[in-house]
């Protein structure tokens, strides 16, 4: 592999040749920072270039590696990191103006956690203002691009993290999710995640003023978005070590007891009323098909009410983000922001008052109704949207953009209102009329068993492949043709 092509490697394979000494961590940091330089441009993914601290970094890593230093777990992995989360020295602007100012005094606990296991941060990815949208546009840094094509949206609010680790910028994306912000980049980009369950990861931003709301604690949380399931097998136990800056991190490791017997996994096509488009009807099969092959038991199966409590819970949300929240969209967000949010109030109506605190109690009955059912089957394979990505600004469109968008997406923020884990994985790769476009399936799973469902991943990965390699073959041949011109 030449010097040129050093970006393409996996985070698991890179480790494997930084830490024997087959490769040097400056090199591998260069090399990505090659790639961010060619693409970035055009897609507007990282919108802090860190390429200089990054190879000082990587160079005092390689010399601590000469002098008989142990290498951390990611020792040489170039990563991203997203501008909502502190690192010490940068601006945590979270995508609004205002905030261009708001410069970190410490590093967040992932951010430390990345970094103490020898990863290396070389830029900092964009995100929608207030990171509250699935599509990714600010009027601080602008709007990013979908490697795949300007007809899909990047998602959100993720969005940099995930155009950048599948364009090829890093082997890793940190990015965060309160109702799908690390699953909704995933499933736009072709991209692999796992959002992990409550606790899991240690969260706090030094910068903050103000405690985050209960629900906001209790939905959001941080993660990686990758190219490959296995990355997320050899990065995760790295991200989720504790740091007491989180009293509610609870330190479990990584890998649970291991199945005795063929792992049930229950299959639902469910969609709430919205129709089921044939190609993710057909990733749902290719899913499951590659789960049984792989030998997972898997049945069709309703689980328990997922859109009641998906709505209630975004409700519940709403309610909070109204109360703690509007004030601040209203002072220093964008007229775009504000008009969303005026539809985000009428697609979920804002749960308030004395029924706010009772929703906040129902929280339970739903966590234990599926709690009850994940003992009998301990993955759920479901959509993760009932149509593919949708396209850009889809959202600014009024209410029925949101309700495209969001309203559609129950399987994905019922996971945050519950504190379960669920991965998204490209099952299909799409031949729609604008083109070619990856198409990912949801695999919740039970608490604390974030592995499992990076496993199944896994299984359908092994029969899709990864969606990377027909991406870089589009961009270079984008590329090619562009020159030809």
């Amino acid at each position: 592999m030449t010097q040129t092509d050093i970006w393409r490697l996996s985070a698991t394979d890179l480790t494997a040749r930084t830490r024997s000494g087959d490769l040097s961590a400056e090199d591998a940091v260069q090399s990505a920072i090659d790639r961010m330089h060619e693409v970035n441009p055009e897609l507007n993914a990282v919108v802090e270039d860190l390429s200089a601290e990054a190879l000082d970094r990587a160079q005092t890593l390689d010399r601590a590696r000469a002098q008989g230093i142990p290498t951390g777990p990611l020792h040489g992995v170039p990563v991203t990191i997203k501008i909502n989360v502190d690192q010490k020295g940068h601006a945590t602007s979270n995508g609004v103006v205002a905030l261009k100012d708001v410069i970190a005094p410490d590093d967040a606990p992932v951010v430390r956690n990345l970094q103490n296991a020898g990863a290396i941060v070389i830029g900092r990815t964009n995100t929608p203002e207030f990171s509250f949208r699935a599509d990714t546009d600010n009027p601080l840094h602008g709007r990013t691009h979908n490697p795949w094509g300007r007809h899909i949206s990047p998602g959100g609010s993720s969005g940099g993290a995930g155009a950048a680790v599948m364009a090829g910028i890093g082997a890793l994306a940190h990015g965060n999710d309160i109702g799908g912000s690390l699953r909704f980049p995933a499933a736009a980009n072709g991209a692999v995640t796992v959002k992990p369950g409550l606790g899991r990861v240690p969260a706090w931003n030094p910068s903050q003023q103000a405690e985050r709301g209960l629900l906001a604690q209790s939905m959001s949380v941080q993660g990686l978005i990758t190219r490959t399931a296995a990355d997320l097998h050899l990065s995760m136990p790295s991200l989720i070590a504790a740091d007491p800056r989180d009293p509610f991190h609870v330190p479990m490791p990584w890998r649970g007891e291991q199945a005795d017997g063929p792992i049930k996994v229950a299959v639902t096509k469910e969609t709430f009323g919205y129709d089921l488009h044939p190609e993710v009807d057909k990733a749902l099969d290719m899913a499951r098909e590659a789960l049984a092959d792989a030998g997972y038991q898997v049945e069709e199966v309703s689980p328990p009410d997922v859109f009641d409590c998906g709505r209630i819970g975004y409700r519940t949300l709403m309610g909070e983000v109204l109360t703690l929240m509007k004030g601040d969209i209203e002072a220093a967000g964008s007229q775009t922001i504000r008009d969303i949010f005026d539809v985000y109030f009428q697609e979920f109506p804002p749960v308030t008052g004395t029924e706010l605190v009772q929703m906040l109690a129902k929280r339970s009955t739903y966590a234990r109704d599926w709690s009850l059912f994940l003992e009998d089957y301990p993955l759920i394979l479901s959509p993760f949207l009932p149509q593919p990505f949708f396209k850009p600004d889809r959202d600014t469109e009024g209410a029925e953009g949101v309700h495209e968008v969001l309203g559609c997406a129950v399987y994905s923020y019922a996971m945050n209102f519950m504190g379960l884990p669920a991965a998204c994985v490209p099952a299909h790769l799409a031949d729609l009329p604008q083109g070619p476009q990856p198409i990912n399936v949801q695999i919740a799973a039970r608490r604390w068993r974030e592995d499992m469902a990076v496993d199944a991943a896994l299984a359908i990965e092994a029969r899709v492949g990864q969606m990377c390699l027909p991406l870089w073959d589009k961009m270079a041949s984008a590329e090619l043709s562009t020159l030809q011109k």
